[in-house]
């Protein structure tokens, strides 16, 4: 074993990924989780092309599979329901507009989680409050009081990292809005939704509404996006972002009027910018980022979760191959990293552009993009097998758990 002590901020996906490879490479794990749980719902995320190598390295294919919503398609219809596109999940070989391994992100961080609970410490209901580092370290100082050195630590962290505020400054330098806004919640299937998405887009607006199967089969996932320029939102402000969501989609047709009233008795709604992350480099000394914290693709790429779990893979690979030195370790996992991002980067912002002007006059949507740009962004990036870098393929340690910190 390595003894490098790895702090990783955000227990979601790709934070957890990360725990599952790092102790496999000999790393001591500490995950902390401002939340005090995990959170459930969410979107639906996607395993296409390499990610789904990764899944099956990390040994959990099988449990990927159990999760899935097990769609078996997408209709799109106009506002009276008629069908106007079908989409299966087995078109395109399994990585086409509905993937054949889709779970929703609650599920797949369960997943995760149990998978890496034995063995990482997990640290719900802090935060990193302050850290300083120097040549050997860093000192982490958590909101709960404690203060603790870590070797390495890791920002996954989402879009709204606070860990890459710390070290790179203000959100407003990194992060690009795409200029829409999307909304998820679950709602009881009062719809008779059966396996199959369905989705609206309004005519002559950019408003969508769509309804997405779960595993479980009384309630569905609600989903909406509309058209915004520069609309901050209080992310600690739920009520509000209700509010927003019921303006915004006011006199919409179809089922929409229906799903809304459903907002006030859901348990998991989420509202947020549809935005990317750009960033020059994803590292600073000791300090490096994972996921939607350095490159976030927004969820209109369809490949967040891949990026993360690809990214997990090269982190903790090219860390460990370097001898855990920081500097040649994230300059490896970035040299591997950024081409494949940013073809995910590029798909995201050709969908947003192809519903900015819906009907005769829209942009190119997904069935007119290269066919090089889509291979790039599903499998554009080589996974190495780290053959020489120690991997115990089990877990490193005792279970370990924890609420707070020691």
């Amino acid at each position: 074993m390595s003894g490098t002590r790895v702090l990783v901020t955000g227990a979601s996906i790709a934070g957890p990924a990360l725990a599952h490879w790092l102790r496999r490479r000999g790393a001591e794990v500490t995950v902390v989780e401002r939340a005090p749980e995990l959170r459930p719902g969410g979107q639906a995320v996607d395993a296409r092309g390499v990610t789904r190598e990764v899944i099956r390295r990390m040994g959990l294919d099988a449990a990927a599979r159990a999760a899935r919503t097990e769609t078996a398609g997408a209709y799109t219809v106009d506002v009276d329901g008629n069908v106007i596109e079908t989409f299966r999940a087995d078109d395109d070989g399994g990585d086409g507009y509905i993937a054949e391994i889709e779970i929703l992100r609650g599920d797949l961080s369960r997943v995760l989680y149990d998978d890496t609970r034995d063995g990482v410490e997990y640290v719900f209901g802090d935060r990193i409050a302050d850290l300083t580092q120097d040549a050997d370290g860093v000192d982490v100082t958590f909101a709960g009081g404690d203060r603790r050195r870590f070797d390495l630590v890791v920002g996954a962290d989402g879009l709204h990292s606070a860990l890459r505020v710390m070290i790179f400054g203000p959100h407003e330098r990194y992060v690009r809005h795409l200029g829409r806004m999307m909304a998820f919640y679950t709602v009881p299937n009062e719809f008779g939704l059966d396996r199959w998405l369905i989705s609206y887009e309004e005519t002559g607006t950019g408003r969508t509404a769509g309804l997405r199967p779960i595993q479980d089969a009384t309630r569905a996932m609600a989903l909406f996006s509309f058209p915004t320029v520069d609309l901050a939102v209080d992310q600690r402000d739920v009520a509000a972002q209700k509010r927003l969501l019921r303006e915004r989609m006011a006199g919409m047709g179809w089922l929409a009027p229906r799903i809304l009233t459903r907002l006030d008795d859901t348990p998991d709604f989420y509202l947020d910018q549809v935005a990317q992350v750009v960033l020059d480099r994803w590292s600073s000394g000791r300090v490096g980022l994972l996921g939607d914290a350095a490159f976030s693709s927004s969820p209109l790429s369809g490949q967040g979760t891949g990026l993360a779990l690809v990214g997990a893979y090269l982190l903790a690979g090219e860390l460990a191959a370097a001898g855990w030195d920081p500097a040649a370790g994230f300059a490896g996992y970035e040299r591997r990293m950024r081409p494949f991002v940013e073809a995910n980067q590029e798909i995201g912002r050709a969908h947003a552009r192809s519903l900015d002007v819906p009907g005769p006059d829209a942009a190119t949507g997904p069935e007119d993009w290269p066919a090089d740009l889509i291979e790039r962004a599903l499998n554009g990036v080589e996974l190495p097998d780290y053959a020489g870098v120690p991997d115990s393929g089990a877990p490193a340690g005792p279970p370990v758990a924890s609420s707070a910190l020691p």
